[in-house]
């Protein structure tokens, strides 16, 4: 038996709704919510550990993140930071530790292509326009706040 001829975008809008999953987005939410906390809160015990030990603020900063960089570089490379990422959604992805997997996946995929040719330069596919535009956006911030804020200059 052959299917009816789709004949108005409403025939067509309607099979679409028919056959399309729903999203459960109150659960997606709160999956992304506690998880990123989570995920924040490792980060702040860390910085704590970090103060108690004598660091300072920016030193315990700097070492936070490079743990939970390295943490979530293994955790790509064990293949679990994808499986976090389907249940947590944009949880895992929003702090530093989605960043470190953008950079790692790619790099692992591409390893068969060599390392020159196949990490280096495939490693930053994903990151790679998050960080033009994040330096981008930032050098243009940084001359709208030169312009506005600098004291007016008398010349002698």
């Amino acid at each position: 038996m052959t299917p009816k001829p789709l004949e108005t975008k409403k025939d067509y809008q309607k099979y679409v709704d028919e056959k399309s999953p729903n999203s459960p987005i109150l659960k997606n939410c709160f999956n992304a919510f506690w998880v990123g906390g989570l995920i924040c809160s490792i980060g702040q015990i860390i910085m704590w550990y970090c103060a108690s030990k004598g660091l300072d603020t920016a030193l315990s900063g700097t070492v936070v993140s490079i743990l939970l960089i390295g943490f979530s570089a293994f955790l790509t490379a064990l293949n679990v930071f994808n499986k976090i990422g389907k249940f947590a959604g944009a949880g895992s992805l929003i702090p530093i530790t989605g960043f470190a997997n953008s950079i790692v996946s790619p790099a692992m995929e591409y390893k068969s292509e060599g390392y020159v040719m196949g990490v280096g330069g495939k490693m930053f596919t994903v990151a790679g326009p998050v960080l033009v535009f994040g330096i981008s956006t930032s050098i243009i911030v940084g001359i709208v706040y030169l312009i506005f804020n600098t004291q007016s200059i008398t010349l002698v």
